[in-house]
């Protein structure tokens, strides 16, 4: 599975986490655009970044976290076929991918725990979209 992966500066170090135990398993390629330090640095290039390579279908998947996440998934779902969920639990996280055919997951960098964002992590990338019902209420958002 292709894997892109963003933060800023407030969700770096998580970020960082969740790249060594992405790249631990070595079952995905993983492209991280940053941020690359703790250095501040504006939350929506990055979340542009990822939700246009999104969007173009360059990767499965992706990854955006910043402070509260809030801000990311603004900007990300400003794209066309981008479904990015903010998440803060496990079931959201199941229900997003199962219902909604997430393709990217927002997380917040200062209000989730490295254990419970590294589970949230591994249960977005196993999960699979239902399809059926689901599926014709996708189509109604790309109608939009």
């Amino acid at each position: 599975m292709k894997i892109i992966i963003g933060s800023d500066h407030a969700g770096f170090d998580l970020k960082e986490q969740i790249k060594r135990c992405l790249e631990q398993t070595g079952d995905h390629h993983l492209t991280d655009v940053g941020a690359f330090s703790d250095e501040p640095v504006d939350y929506p290039d990055i979340a542009h970044e990822v939700a246009n390579d999104i969007s173009q279908e360059k990767f499965n998947a992706g990854i955006l976290i910043c402070g509260s996440g809030i801000g990311m998934s603004i900007v990300a779902n400003r794209y066309h076929k981008v479904r990015a969920a903010l998440c803060s639990n496990l079931y959201a996280v199941k229900l997003a991918r199962q219902h909604n055919d997430a393709n990217i997951l927002v997380l917040g960098g200062r209000v989730l725990g490295s254990g419970l964002a590294l589970e949230m992590v591994d249960l977005f990338l196993r999960t699979k979209f239902d399809g059926g019902r689901h599926q014709r209420r996708l189509d109604k958002i790309e109608r939009g």
